[in-house]
């Protein structure tokens, strides 16, 4: 597989995501970048909360106006656990007489895939622009139904509330614990150690939660350090952005608001960083982190072949002695037939012995130049 395919062959990324955690990785894995999963959020949904049918059924009986859409999973889910409870038809029925406000496309397409119609889709994904629109239209006298996504209404319900409109909260799930602590922890420790590329975050509320639980960990100066030099702290949005700002932080922002615009500028934004190149007689030769890829193709190093190797491009052209080749094995081996051996198996690894010199007496050098 060559380099074009595999733009991320030796990167790390932590994905803090628990919602379409698998899309996002799988995504991230196909462009050759290893995934350190450490959701910090799970969701806890409301099928069975008597609260949310309870007001689902009020609401069949007190139509509403217009509906606010405000996430994809949460409306879908809004739409499950009123089939459970029996009343969906009912339910249905009532939002197609209403005006459906969708906060972003994901919204939009749940609305379209439960048969409705979205009247207005917010364009940024954002609480505020639905904000500005009932600001500019006015809303006194209306009912309006909200149904939110588990950290709550970002304003929403006291605005229209203002306004003069009658509010019907519903919230659909809730966030919960990490389902996965002992990999939030270890991630917490890559993250502040420098030993991953990136962390991705999907949701504010899951920013506020990695920093929580950095804080009770004791390695929060360490993450933020981090996050502000060589780990790219990496966001869905502006919203999911806004608390990494707030602390000066620079993240990444993709200028849509989606997971595959996410992918594609982390992408881009890892594709040069922290990248060793050389020209050699078979190519150019570029090391990652954990990943050697000569002309375009991706090496089947060990770890103990890659160590070999970055020792012998950081040389550039020099000679590395044996002692030095030893002291980048595992172990405390003394052996200069170690040396040997490892060499001999990272030439094999290459494909192309000719690239790994001997040179008498004092150790290897890697060919240089083209």
């Amino acid at each position: 597989m060559d380099s074009t395919s595999t733009p991320l062959a030796g990167c790390r990324v932590v994905l803090t995501a628990k919602r379409r955690a698998s899309e996002l990785a799988s995504a991230l894995e196909r462009r050759g970048a290893e995934v350190i999963r450490a959701p910090i959020l799970s969701i806890v949904p409301h099928a069975d909360d008597e609260l949310l049918i309870a007001q689902t059924r009020a609401l069949i009986a007190d139509p509403p106006h217009a509906v606010v859409a405000t996430t994809g999973v949460g409306f879908r889910g809004w739409m499950d656990a009123a089939d459970a409870a029996g009343c969906a038809d009912e339910l249905l029925a009532v939002l197609r007489r209403a005006r459906i406000i969708a906060r972003g496309p994901k919204a939009q397409g749940a609305v379209h895939g439960a048969g409705l119609t979205a009247d207005w889709v917010a364009d940024s994904e954002t609480a505020a622009e639905i904000k500005e629109l009932f600001d500019d239209e006015g809303a006194a006298g209306l009912h309006v139904a909200v149904q939110h996504h588990g950290s709550g209404s970002d304003g929403i319900d006291e605005l229209l509330v203002e306004l003069g409109a009658r509010v019907t909260s519903l919230v659909v799930y809730r966030w919960g614990p990490s389902p996965e602590p002992e990999a939030v922890t270890r991630a917490i420790g890559l993250v502040a150690a420098a030993e991953v590329d990136a962390v991705a975050f999907t949701s504010a509320h899951g920013v506020v939660e990695f920093l929580a639980a950095c804080e009770r960990e004791g390695r929060r100066d360490e993450v933020l350090a981090a996050m502000a030099g060589p780990v790219i702290p990496a966001t869905v949005g502006p919203v999911t952005a806004a608390p990494l700002l707030e602390l000066g932080l620079n993240p990444l922002i993709p200028d849509r608001f989606r997971l595959g615009a996410l992918v594609r500028e982390l992408s881009a934004a890892l594709a040069e960083r922290g990248v060793a190149e050389v020209a050699t007689p078979a190519g150019a030769l570029r090391l990652r982190r954990s990943a050697a890829i000569l002309d375009g193709r991706a090496l089947p190093l060990s770890h103990v072949q890659f160590a070999v190797l970055r020792a012998l491009v950081e040389a550039k052209g020099g000679v590395v002695s044996r002692e030095d080749i030893l002291g980048v094995l595992p172990g405390c081996s003394n052996d200069p037939h170690a040396a040997e051996v490892a060499v001999a198996r990272l030439r094999d690894g290459m494909g192309d012995r000719s690239l790994v010199r001997t040179v008498p007496r004092r150790g290897y050098r890697l060919e240089v130049g083209a």
